[in-house]
């Protein structure tokens, strides 16, 4: 039961560090809050408040790349330094889209709210970290859920 616990908490501070980056302006491969953020830039702006320094360095990307043929690459990472779920939907999740049938995972965001009014915190293209409602588009193309390591 600890170990639950500990991982509701962390869930919890997830969410509270990401409502700090709202409004931060979408640029490609950046991760400060208030300055700017990619979807990747925010999941790792958080865990850099959770647990320090990010687990690994991180490589430039394109803003193309998952449509270069890399395989699922964010996917696999996500479970190199994330815990894969298999349960129901729970704030604090890690949610990584598809954004096409057939194409590789490519975004990320973190559920903020769940039931009817199921929500998420996320950085796209031509918007700022913004926190949406996880409407059926968006519900149906999430291609795996993770949560952060309890701390």
């Amino acid at each position: 039961m600890a170990e639950a616990d500990a991982t509701a908490r962390t869930a919890l501070r997830a969410v509270a560090e990401a409502r700090l980056w709202l409004g931060t302006p979408y640029i490609h491969q950046a991760s400060c809050a208030g300055a700017g953020a990619d979807c990747l830039g925010l999941i790792r702006g958080i865990w850099r408040k959770l647990y320090g320094a990010e687990p690994c360095a991180l490589p430039a990307y394109s803003a193309d790349w998952a449509e270069a043929g890399a395989g699922e690459v964010l996917q696999e990472a996500a479970s190199t330094w994330l815990i894969a779920k298999a349960t129901a939907p729970a704030i604090g999740d890690v949610l990584l889209f598809r954004m096409r049938d057939g194409g590789a995972a490519k975004h990320l965001g973190l559920q903020s709210a769940t039931g009817r009014d199921a929500r998420f915190i996320h950085a796209f293209s031509g918007h700022a970290v913004t926190e949406s409602a996880l409407t059926f588009p968006w519900a149906r193309r999430i291609a795996a859920r993770f949560s952060f390591p309890p701390i």
